[in-house]
């Protein structure tokens, strides 16, 4: 049976440009029904679902777009659909939790070969959604030290807006709850959540983390002297920072974390500075087309 495909493309993609995209749908073309759309805002999106509801939508794009289109599936009550990864944004960290190439040819064969798999999703208060990661102080931070260097720098954006952050915070006084139970309480540089691996573009910050095994890696820091963040920063990149005495890791369903304003990070997506975040993770909740072992 030809599979029936909805290639949804973000044009404020980092790697989204003519060529990639045409080489892509030629991929998907040569063994699929495909149908694509440009989508620009969510009226877009929810128009080009609503117009092809027998197609499984396939994100060309990075985690950003990923997120869109599994957000507007999750509020239409759609996640029965499964969902295709072409990575061509700047981090693409789901995608390399996932196994799926980053190079975009061959994401396209995934798609028309790979094997249907139930995902978690993180759920906050709101109902708002995180697929891969979020993480809140430092981390958030540095994203936001990033925007302006993407331009010039791209990949190596985040790297050096981490370092910028890193000599910028002294932390935020913060008590972290994993499952009902009190596991900080005081000066915190960074918490993460980690449903995938990793943030930024693969930096490792969860690297045990599964997406599909109901609870969520966390992450917290004290790390919040001048070299201990120094440090921290330096060993975060390279995957080692659990191995410091300043850094605790947990698993858990629930996190809540209050007190000092601080900023979130949430797929990619910045979030102002609150007194109060709070995610839960939901199991199996959406299912995306994944290369069959991974």
């Amino acid at each position: 049976m030809t599979r029936r495909l909805l290639a949804i493309a973000n044009p404020a993609a980092g790697g989204d440009d003519d060529g990639t995209r045409d080489t892509v749908l030629r991929t998907l073309g040569g063994e699929a029904d495909v149908v694509i759309r440009v989508v620009e805002d969510p009226d877009d999106l929810d128009r080009a679902l609503d117009e092809h509801p027998d197609h499984d939508p396939v994100a060309l794009g990075g985690d950003g777009t990923l997120h869109r289109v599994v957000e507007a599936l999750v509020a239409r009550g759609e996640t029965a659909r499964p969902v295709g990864v072409i990575p061509m944004g700047t981090g693409n960290d789901l995608a390399r939790t996932l196994g799926i190439p980053l190079d975009p040819h061959e994401a396209a064969l995934v798609v028309l070969r790979g094997a249907e798999r139930p995902l978690d999703l993180l759920v906050d208060d709101q109902g708002g959604i995180v697929l891969n990661a979020v993480h809140v102080g430092v981390g958030a931070m540095a994203s936001q030290e990033a925007v302006p260097l993407k331009p010039a720098l791209r990949k190596a954006a985040y790297a050096v807006g981490a370092l910028l952050a890193g000599v910028r915070s002294k932390g935020w006084r913060l008590r972290v709850r994993v499952d009902d139970r009190l596991v900080a309480d005081g000066r915190v540089l960074m918490v993460g959540v980690g449903n995938g691996r990793s943030i930024g573009g693969g930096t490792p910050l969860a690297p045990g983390a599964r997406p599909d095994d109901g609870v969520a890696d966390v992450v917290i820091s004290y790390a919040v002297s001048p070299w201990a963040r120094l440090a921290y920063g330096v060993l975060l990149r390279l995957g080692r920072h659990r191995e410091r005495h300043d850094v605790v890791t947990l698993r858990a369903r629930s996190i809540v974390i209050e007190g000092e304003p601080v900023p979130a990070n949430a797929d990619g997506e910045l979030m102002p500075p609150a007194s109060r975040h709070a995610w839960t993770v939901r199991p199996a909740a959406w299912r995306v087309i994944a290369p069959p072992d991974g």
